[in-house]
């Protein structure tokens, strides 16, 4: 036991020692840190400020992007609901999104067409000089033509497979005779 303790003593003291004798440790070259500090002072009062009003103004202009993209008839109103929203913190964000991304219906009912007239002033190389009402008109006969092409096009696919179900089943019928 006496042993045991004098070891310990042992080790208390050349602990110890090594302690006062050891230089302190630095993990990086004198005035290091200041340089860093001065440079993270740059980033976080400049850059991330600036990053983040860029990142909330292109975030708050994508129902904007997405009314331009499919010539949505109520694209100014939009428009204005997202530099309202970009104002008010986002308030009026959703509503803009909700305009955005429903069909004007009542547009449709009302005008005829679904597409804001900026959509026929681009395309007007297609209609030629003819008027907007009846530029409109055009296009929907044109989409009415490509939408009884597809169902032509489903109505002869089902009559192939059915024709093939029964030279199937009498196969099977003749097969089992």
């Amino acid at each position: 036991m006496l042993n045991q303790s004098k070891k310990i003593v042992q080790a208390f003291l050349s602990g110890l020692s090594l302690f006062f004798i050891s230089s302190p440790a630095f993990a990086m070259a004198e005035g290091m840190e200041e340089a860093i500090a001065d440079k993270m002072v740059w980033l976080i009062i400049i850059v991330m400020p600036i990053a983040f009003i860029y990142g909330y103004w292109k975030i708050h202009i994508l129902p904007e992007k997405y009314a331009e993209k499919v010539h949505h008839p109520h694209l100014k109103t939009i428009k204005v609901l997202c530099f309202l929203s970009i104002l008010f913190g986002g308030l009026f964000w959703p509503l803009a999104w909700l305009l955005a991304y429903s069909k004007p219906v009542l547009y449709k009912m009302a005008y005829g067409t679904d597409k804001s007239d900026e959509y026929f002033k681009e395309h007007a190389v297609e209609h030629a000089g003819v008027p907007v009402d009846l530029a409109m008109v055009n296009d929907e006969i044109m989409q009415l033509e490509e939408k009884l092409a597809g169902l032509n096009q489903k109505r002869d696919l089902i009559k192939q497979i059915r024709s093939a179900n029964q030279s199937l089943n009498l196969a099977k019928a003749e097969h089992h005779a």
